[in-house]
């Protein structure tokens, strides 16, 4: 009975504790913001989707609205640590392009920060849910597109700014994703 209290209270206590930054994506700017309440902390190049605005599954196009980091992936992996398609570390380690190369497949490396929308609606249920259509703020084998819509939908960072957000941020901080 002692267990099933101390993991009740636990997972009570993260979920309603309170988180001291927020994350703002500006796609028109193709920046990401770190905030402490209205102050900007860190500032970061990204790139969103060359698709555009869209919540829609298959769409390939960056979402609106308000999202919360769901899960993180990726603590202690290698910069250019290659991710499978079940977030598993590969052992791999991908040649990063700091030019205008563009690949033909899309790489989600060295930190996955993976988004669950919080708007019924508009990017939370049947057919447009961010979490489900696997949105992510993660690192890319592309640098050199960073700054450019390149994406398929995620948020791609460079590798090192990617791992630098990651350390400083925690499941279930605030990520408003706007125009």
């Amino acid at each position: 009975m002692y267990f099933f209290c101390l993991l009740f209270l636990v997972s009570f206590y993260t979920e309603s504790q309170s988180y001291d930054y927020t994350i703002e994506v500006k796609i028109s700017e193709q920046k990401l913001y770190l905030l402490d309440g209205k102050d900007i902390i860190k500032t970061y190049p990204v790139s969103t989707s060359k698709y555009g605005i869209g919540n829609r599954i298959k769409s390939y196009k960056t979402p609106l609205g308000s999202h919360r980091i769901a899960k993180k992936v990726g603590t202690g992996a290698p910069v250019g640590a290659i991710f499978d398609g079940k977030r598993r570390y590969t052992g791999q380690i991908a040649k990063i392009y700091t030019d205008n190369t563009e690949l033909e497949k899309n790489f989600e490396l060295t930190r996955i920060l993976w988004l669950e929308g919080m708007e019924k609606g508009v990017n939370k249920g049947k057919g447009i849910d961010s979490y489900h259509r696997l949105i992510y703020i993660h690192g890319t084998a592309e640098e050199g597109l960073i700054g450019t819509p390149a994406s398929i939908g995620c948020i791609r960072m460079k590798n090192n700014d990617v791992i630098e957000l990651f350390d400083m941020v925690s499941v279930g901080t605030f990520v408003e994703i706007r125009e």
